[in-house]
């Protein structure tokens, strides 16, 4: 192959080039190597080679007016639909520069003003130059004419001064007045721009209302006798007005009136409700400034010098003139608010029996309950559920149960029985919460005369009744000549369930038993006990031990027993019917019980395993008979009701509350161990004279 020869570079140089090369005495191919190694083209070893196709091909860019910045997943809250949703439109507005300025368009109001003023401004420095000159003109024509008339000039040269002093006046006048400039820190514009918000449609669908076709004929007869019963009742209505008597219309009128001013005060009062209650709880603090000192700070110094005795002292009395003649027969604390408390009024006298009302009171307001309620029926027995406060339960002398909710201000119950839904058919005695079912549905037993302890659910808005167990006097089946089965029912007055085991619970009937049932067996009990004499009042677990519980009857006996012994560990004899029997809370060993002689009596068994500590009338006459007794949950106070309707609060002495004492150099033990082990200790002393005898 022959030799690759260099490529050829064609330069075209034009003429002018020339001939300023050869006017300067200097050749063309002198400077033409050096200016080609300037201009030579340096190829990158990465370049792409292009045919001529591709390298005429041409790509359109096209510009829009779109922020390369701006957001495009904004989104906003829809309260329509209750989702976050994405925003359309996106503002694609950004500003590189912008600055305040204060040019004003010249069709708008204030610029038509300015120009007005401008223009005003520049005829008033117009006219003021034309006096000027014209008032020099007359100087220069008077001038010759002075040595002519010097003698009788005077006249003349007032005039000229007043005529100087006017075309001052004029020049001063007429100046324009220096406008004052905006402050620019402090302007305002007229106009401003606000944003609109967005609109929401709402939007909601009714039933249509119900709808019925209605057809009749009416002929003249129809219409007849429809005008005949309207003059007949017209006639009736003037009848009776005329058998009214003045007095009786005076009468009625005063009822209307009184109605109508109630009924427009009520709206008024309800606005103030709140407020009058703490305006009222201040007035009885204040009235009953003295009892409410005693009840926190007064403790009896006697019981220093007493050997191991205590005292009542007794604090507010609480009465309502509606239960004058009621007897009290239910108390219960609230488990949530510890000055509130339910009060059952009723009647135990069967040949008696009236009307009944549940009022709930507070320490805070003694003059008057927070709540009232009445019912038809006495209302013998009353429960406060644990977890809901406001929930009242309460059994009726008619064998109804109901349930009140105070959160509702109307005087009807939320939940009642009735003769389809299970009622007892003899009074219930006493009622008691459990825990909920599997569904979370509310839950609570009975027991009554008719032998029936009954489980009562809350299903929606009604009770559904299960019968739990029957109890049946034992010893007392015979047969009928058809050979069926009779059996003697027992009527259960009282129960209570144990604090542990779910299952188990005790009852007390009106033949002096006490059964231990389960709610597992219906048909049998878990063990009898040969309790008292005549009908048992009440039965209740100790709080701290799980074996023990207490008793109470007409036959004036307290008894204190191990449920797995038949035989009773402790019998005490007050000497009357005992109505009533309550634990201490604070200790194992404390229990109070009053008696229908009006007496209050306290035991410690820690201090005295065979009488009272305390033994104390606490109503203020004999014949007022003490019905039920209730320990405060966390305050050293009971409360006592009597069968006049009366509840009345007395203060635990030092000595009816004794703690363990602390010894040098050791820390008092406290908790339901050691109340546990001390009650323990008494019962071990029982059971060992038990066997030696």
């Amino acid at each position: 192959m022959p030799p690759k020869q260099p490529r050829r570079q064609s330069i075209t140089v034009g003429r002018g080039a020339r001939k300023r090369d050869e006017d300067s005495g200097t050749e063309v191919a002198e400077g033409q190597d050096d200016w080609n190694q300037s201009k030579a083209t340096v190829r990158p070893p990465d370049q792409l080679e292009l045919t001529d196709a591709e390298l005429k091909e041409e790509f359109t860019r096209i510009l829009t007016a779109n922020n390369p910045h701006a957001p495009q997943n904004i989104v906003r809250y829809n309260f329509k639909e209750g989702t976050y949703k994405l925003i359309g439109f996106v503002n694609q507005l950004a500003i590189h520069f912008s600055q305040v300025g204060n040019l004003i368009p010249k069709d708008s109001d204030e610029g038509r003003r300015q120009n007005f003023r401008a223009e005003r401004a520049a005829g008033s420095v117009e006219s003021a130059r034309v006096t000027l000159s014209e008032t020099e003109n007359l100087e220069e024509d008077e001038e010759p004419k002075e040595a002519e008339a010097e003698a009788g000039s005077q006249t003349d040269v007032a005039a000229t001064e007043a005529v100087e002093n006017v075309t001052e006046e004029l020049v001063t006048t007429k100046q324009p007045k220096e406008r004052k400039l905006t402050n620019q820190f402090n302007f305002s514009e007229r106009a401003s721009q606000t944003f609109n918000n967005p609109l929401r449609n709402r939007e909601c669908q009714m039933e249509p209302p119900p709808r019925t076709n209605f057809s009749a004929t009416a002929n003249q007869w129809e219409i007849y006798d429809a005008y005949m019963e309207e003059l007949e009742k017209q006639e009736k209505t003037k009848e009776k007005e005329k058998a009214k008597t003045p007095v009786a219309k005076k009468t009625e009128k005063m009822a209307m009136r009184k109605l109508t001013s109630l009924e427009s005060q009520t709206d008024d009062i309800t606005k103030v409700t709140q407020a009058a209650k703490i305006v009222e709880r201040m007035v009885n603090q204040n009235t009953y400034d003295d009892i409410a000192q005693d009840f926190k700070y007064y403790e009896d110094a006697a019981d220093e010098y007493r050997d191991q005795e205590g005292t009542l002292l007794p604090l507010w009395k609480f009465q309502n003139d509606k239960a004058k003649h009621l007897a009290v027969t239910a108390l219960c604390w609230n488990p949530k608010y510890k000055d509130l408390f339910a009060v059952g009024h009723g009647s135990y006298d069967f040949m008696k029996q009236s009307r009944g009302m549940l009022l709930l009171y507070s320490m805070k307001n003694p003059s008057f309950p927070e709540y009232i309620f009445s019912s038809e029926s006495g209302i013998m027995c009353l429960d406060m559920h644990m977890d809901h406060p406001y929930l009242v339960v309460v059994g009726h002398y008619d064998g109804n149960v109901a349930i009140y909710n105070l959160k509702k201000p109307h005087s009807q119950p939320c939940f009642r029985s009735s003769a389809k839904s299970g009622k007892h058919t003899d009074p219930v005695w006493q009622v008691k919460w459990q825990k909920d079912d599997m569904d979370h549905n509310l839950n609570f037993f009975s027991v009554s005369s008719d032998g029936r302890i009954v489980s009562w659910t809350l299903v929606k808005s009604e009770l559904v009744h299960t019968d739990v167990i029957k109890l049946k006097v034992e010893g007392s089946t015979s047969e009928l000549p058809e050979g069926l089965p009779l059996y003697t029912v027992g009527c259960g007055t009282a129960f209570d369930f144990h604090k542990e085991i779910d299952y188990m619970f005790l009852v007390g009937t009106e033949e002096g038993k006490i059964y231990k049932c389960s709610k597992s067996y219906s048909s049998q009990f878990l063990d009898t006990y040969d309790a008292h004499n005549m009908a048992v009042d009440a039965v209740t677990w100790n709080p701290y031990h799980t074996k023990v519980f207490m008793s109470c009857s007409s036959d004036w006996t307290v008894k204190i027993w191990d449920h797995t012994i038949k035989t009773p560990m402790f019998i005490y004899d007050l000497n009357s019917a005992v109505g009533d029997v309550a634990w201490a809370p604070y200790s194992s060993t404390v229990f109070a019980a009053v008696t229908t002689d009006g007496k209050a009596h306290v035991f410690d068994l820690a201090i005295n395993k065979y009488e009272a500590i305390c033994n104390q009338p606490v109503v203020a006459k004999k014949k007022n008979k003490i019905t039920h007794v209730q320990f405060n949950p966390i305050h050293p106070i009971i409360i006592v009701g009597d069968d006049r309707g009366h509840v009345t609060c007395l203060k635990l002495s030092p000595n009816l509350r004794k703690m363990p004492k602390e010894k040098k150099g050791q820390e008092v033990q406290k908790g339901p161990a050691v109340e546990i082990a001390k009650l323990d200790k008494l019962l071990n002393l029982v059971r060992e004279v038990k066997t030696k005898s």
